[in-house]
């Protein structure tokens, strides 16, 4: 069964970055695309980006098109969320999860409405967050 966890958050000035890590087990993650989530307290869980299993296509919300960057290593079993000119209002708790492969709209198509109301049923594994707070 595979297994997601992540790390690399903390505390951070607004405009400055970080770079956050999901490392799987249990299963190679070459078979999955991954998603990258974020929730804020009372707020529910919107999409941030996603990369398809091979790495050669990738989405981003608009809040956050520009200034992250999604990549993966297979070799590794890693993907990365690169975070640059972060913002108060990326505050969050940020989760990766691995896309059902039979997903209805598979995340690497989805439009601005998906990400703000993601299919979360259809992300069947998912690590247990890891706390972004972007504050000065």
């Amino acid at each position: 069964q595979l297994q997601l966890v992540e790390s690399g958050g903390g505390l951070v000035q607004p405009g400055g970055s970080l770079t956050l890590s999901c490392a799987a087990s249990g299963f190679m993650l070459d078979f999955y695309t991954i998603g990258w989530f974020r929730q804020a307290p009372g707020k529910e869980r919107e999409g941030v980006s996603c990369i398809s299993s091979s790495g050669d296509s990738t989405n981003y919300g608009d809040s956050v098109k520009g200034r992250f960057n999604i990549s993966r290593d297979n070799a590794k079993n890693m993907a990365y969320l690169q975070m640059n000119s972060l913002r108060p209002e990326d505050t969050a708790v940020y989760y990766c999860a691995a896309e059902d492969p039979i997903a209805t709209v598979p995340c690497t198509k989805w439009g601005i409405q998906d990400f703000s109301r993601p299919p979360i049923s259809e992300f069947g594994s998912w690590g247990p967050g890891t706390q972004v707070t972007v504050s000065s």
